[in-house]
């Protein structure tokens, strides 16, 4: 007899078509036509470092960390002279900071055996360092190097299934969702347009839907009422 139960796998509604996903960029480019990171940073390597340091941590926590940290030291020879120790102490104003001074310690070691001090310009290199994952990578292609690379954080992935634009039940999905989805004029900067609006306007508790700018495109049903 045939088995009648039912797939565990779940349809989700369908996303945003391509013509509704260009209007979303281009009014979040219009309301901040140059968007970059919040991380503070002077060079690929001090990006790297930052952006590892970021995982489960604000960019003001991180920014307040890596001011003295930066300062001893901006390429990985002088990580490694300033040494896991003295990094830790720069940095356990944020979480995980012992196993995250021991990963920068190590990826600016593993940068001057490797890649002659260089941050690698490859996803699949930068995935090799110690402490380096996809977003991370992603993250430092984009910003550094110009690739139009979308790094999936938790605002990110938030803002894609709630508003449609690129509904996914994993990172992977919602990546490879807006990869398609995301016109060639915005990849560059889509990255950045997306974590803002989570971050400021499509926040986690309360979306600040009544000053969205996408307010109408967004498949969001329980939409946030403007404050009386």
């Amino acid at each position: 007899m045939a088995s009648t139960s039912k797939s565990k796998s779940r349809r989700r509604p369908p996303g945003l078509n391509k013509e509704a996903a260009e209007e979303v960029f281009a009014r979040l480019a219009e309301k901040l036509p140059d968007p970059k990171t919040e991380l503070d940073y002077s060079n690929p390597f001090t990006l790297l470092v930052a952006v590892v340091l970021s995982a489960q941590a604000t960019d003001k926590g991180v920014n307040k960390a890596t001011a003295g940290l930066f300062e001893r030291a901006k390429t990985p020879q002088a990580m490694v002279e300033l040494g896991e120790d003295a990094i830790r102490e720069h940095i356990k104003t944020i979480g995980l900071f012992r196993n995250k001074a021991k990963n920068v310690y190590l990826l600016s070691r593993q940068l001057i055996e490797d890649h002659e001090g260089e941050v690698p310009r490859s996803r699949e290199d930068l995935m090799a360092l110690p402490g380096v994952g996809r977003k991370t990578a992603n993250v430092v292609l984009n910003e550094a190097f110009g690739e139009e690379t979308i790094a999936v954080d938790t605002h990110i992935f938030r803002v894609s299934n709630r508003t449609r634009l690129a509904p996914g039940d994993t990172v992977e999905e919602v990546e490879d969702r807006l990869e398609r989805i995301t016109p060639k004029a915005y990849r560059r900067g889509a990255h950045h347009w997306l974590i803002l609006h989570g971050r400021y306007t499509c926040k986690a508790r309360k979306p600040q839907c009544w000053e969205c700018a996408i307010a109408d495109l967004c498949k969001f049903p329980d939409k946030t009422p403007a404050p009386k």
